[in-house]
């Protein structure tokens, strides 16, 4: 199933300050008026469900000429394009204004209606990207290393049916570079990360390939806000592709995930600022621009021993959030500065921090 999902009434959870008056009429009116804010303060969840045949892969969201559609990843070895403005617009209608009910709400609806289908790949996927740039662009890569481009085309897409090749394992990851509407960035299962240029021949378009590591690389991410597009992989590992020809080694590597790296997107808004989510059941917070002060190396050495060894920790290392389980996906929420949302195992968790 596509689940289309509305948060509301969000606010944040905040402990009672205890009252510093004697007064005990005082204390139980503040008590009561704190009850009824509370009762107004009940998030809430609206969902709409719509079948899909075939388990979904990956699904990524865009716009083309004002309306959303997504492009969604299936099993079944195909691709499509589908249409949300309908599913959009049963959210308002279903549940109206001022719907503030407790507890999640749900509708059931018909099948989203199909833009563009391909089935050219003859195999299953993951790697999926819609273009920054050049709206209605898409990228799909699969298992067997191949990438196909799609062109937005009057009535649908056009399917460059000649793949670009080059990987020699399992596409796990796709994206468009942020500042440059041809190029764009992959990494596999043969532990490889290439950079292509979509205005030469497919047989010439992989224009870079970063040396092989000892382990597979599932996914990356571009820096949007900085000049250098960067790449990471898991455990989180940074490079600067203006410097990769020379150095192709990477410029950071940050050891914090006891586990495989599952999702990791910088922050929309905050230059140096990203989250990542591991298998270990960890969501972290970094900033690239924090550095330890030299000065008080040996102070905090001394404090942290006493405090549990925190002097260990990375000074990027904003914030720690625990208690998800098995976290496939992260993403900052593109309108609400700072909310962090995540999928996982137990369902999809949103917070918001202090440290961004």
């Amino acid at each position: 199933r596509v689940l289309l999902l509305q948060m509301q009434n969000l606010h944040g959870l905040r402990g009672r300050k205890g009252s510093d008056s004697s007064d005990s009429s005082d204390s139980d009116s503040s008590d009561s008026d704190s009850d009824q804010d509370e009762e107004g303060r009940e998030p809430q969840l609206l969902l709409i469900m719509a079948p899909h045949y075939g388990g979904i892969n990956r699904l990524r969201v865009t716009s083309l000429g004002g309306s959303p559609i997504a492009a969604v990843w299936s099993e079944r070895g195909q691709v499509e394009v589908l249409e949300l403005r309908g599913a959009l617009g049963a959210l308002g209608t279903e549940f109206g204004e001022g719907d503030s009910g407790r507890g999640p709400k749900s509708v059931q609806q018909g099948a989203l209606p199909a833009l563009a289908t391909f089935s050219g790949h003859m195999d299953e996927g993951f790697g999926l990207d819609w273009s920054p740039l050049s709206p209605g662009r898409l990228l799909s890569g699969d298992v067997r290393g191949r990438i196909h481009r799609w062109e937005p085309r009057e009535g649908g897409w056009a399917v460059d049916q000649r793949p670009l090749l080059g990987h020699g394992g399992s596409v796990e990851d796709i994206q468009w570079s942020p500042s440059e509407a041809s190029v764009f960035i992959s990494c596999s299962a043969d532990a490889s990360i290439r950079v292509w240029d979509v205005r030469a021949p497919p047989g010439r378009a992989c224009q870079l390939s970063v040396p092989r590591r000892t382990t597979a690389t599932q996914l990356l991410t571009w820096s949007r806000r900085d000049p250098g597009p960067r790449v990471r992989q898991g455990p989180l590992r940074l490079w600067d592709l203006r410097s990769i020809r020379s150095s192709p080694s990477s410029v950071a590597v940050f050891k914090q995930h006891r586990g495989p790296i599952t999702s990791v997107q910088w922050h929309p808004g905050e230059s140096g600022v990203l989250a990542a989510a591991g298998e270990d059941d960890l969501v972290t917070q970094w900033d690239l621009g924090v550095e330890r002060d030299p000065q008080g190396i040996g102070e905090g050495a001394q404090e942290g021993e006493a405090e549990g060894g925190l002097s260990e920790l990375p000074p990027q290392l904003l914030f720690l959030h625990q208690g998800e389980r098995e976290v496939k996906e992260l993403h900052w929420h593109p309108q609400c500065p700072g909310l962090l949302l995540c999928t996982g195992r137990e369902g999809i968790a949103a917070f918001r921090t202090i440290s961004v």
